[in-house]
């Protein structure tokens, strides 16, 4: 009881989660004007991916329209060289997308906070056998070390979104490794040691919470910077199958009809570029907002 007693109240020192300082930090996130930007874009674009289906004018699959349609008001982002609703397909399109781009953050969070979390805590040799694993996936650009699995184990949705999450999991080890390694030195952290408290409680229940703030701002990162590679991939032809609606699917489509049909890629790609923008900005403006000594430190 008494560990638990001390180390509680360590930890909520540490974390300022006092009323005072949480209400800095709503402040502090109201005024952060990318934070709001980039929450309209990602929840319209959430919202979109949870209705495209219901929302979607037309069937995405339909092929009865005029080929090469340019933007009308009956098909307002124009219909493809197979006579198919762009607006519909890139509606549908978009719960594929996200869907990619969270299973990406989530799948690659999961392998790399637990890879760094044991690396910054017990450190030696293991540190540094992990750490070096991560310096040769490091090495390798993401694109390409996603392009290599994906052409070793085959297309398809499960094997992308595990090629992509490979490529990133170097990035949550090493983020997640160098706060360890500051909060295991911490008051709290040597206090719970030196009640005798095990490995186990120390990592989850005392270390791993304080390091949620650049995990948030990482995972916000790595859902655009999924969907940016899965649009890569099927561009290049890697990606799902020539039926499945998504975003780089239809660019790919578009791009041998650019100077007669510009919109079959223009549209798809100003998507892509809204929505990496959108993520890019909430994590910008969330690393600011969640910045503890900028919290403490606010008036």
């Amino acid at each position: 009881m008494a560990d638990a007693t001390i180390t509680d109240s360590d930890i909520a020192s540490a974390t300022a989660s006092t009323p005072s300082s949480r209400g800095r930090f709503w402040r502090r996130l109201r005024g952060e004007r990318k934070v709001l930007l980039g929450m309209v874009i990602v929840v319209i674009l959430t919202a979109v991916a949870i209705l495209g289906p219901t929302i979607a004018p037309y069937d995405p699959e339909a092929d009865d329209f005029e080929l090469f349609g340019a933007p009308s008001l009956d098909h307002p982002l124009g219909t493809d060289s197979f006579g198919r609703d762009i607006l519909s397909r890139m509606a549908v399109g978009t719960r594929i997308s996200f869907t990619v781009g969270v299973s990406v953050a989530l799948l690659s969070m999961a392998v790399g906070v637990t890879l760094g979390l044991i690396a910054g805590y017990f450190g030696g040799w293991l540190d540094s056998l992990i750490m070096r694993f991560m310096d040769l996936l490091w090495a390798f650009p993401e694109i390409i070390l996603a392009v290599g699995m994906v052409a070793v184990f085959g297309a398809g949705i499960r094997n992308i979104i595990i090629a992509i999450a490979v490529a990133y999991v170097d990035d949550f080890a090493r983020v997640v490794r160098a706060e360890v390694l500051r909060l295991r030195e911490e008051e709290y952290s040597v206090a719970a040691r030196a009640m005798g408290a095990s490995h186990k409680r120390i990592m989850l229940r005392h270390i791993l919470p304080n390091t949620m703030a650049p995990i948030i701002v990482q995972a916000t990162f790595a859902v655009g910077l999924g969907i940016l590679a899965e649009s890569g991939l099927t561009f290049l032809g890697l990606g799902v199958s020539p039926s499945t609606p998504t975003w780089g699917l239809t660019l790919n489509e578009g791009r041998d009809f650019i100077r007669q049909a510009w919109w079959i890629s223009v549209f798809p790609g100003l998507a892509i570029m809204i929505t990496v923008l959108g993520l890019n900005l909430l994590g910008d403006g969330l690393r600011d907002t969640l910045d503890v000594r900028g919290v403490r430190d606010a008036p």
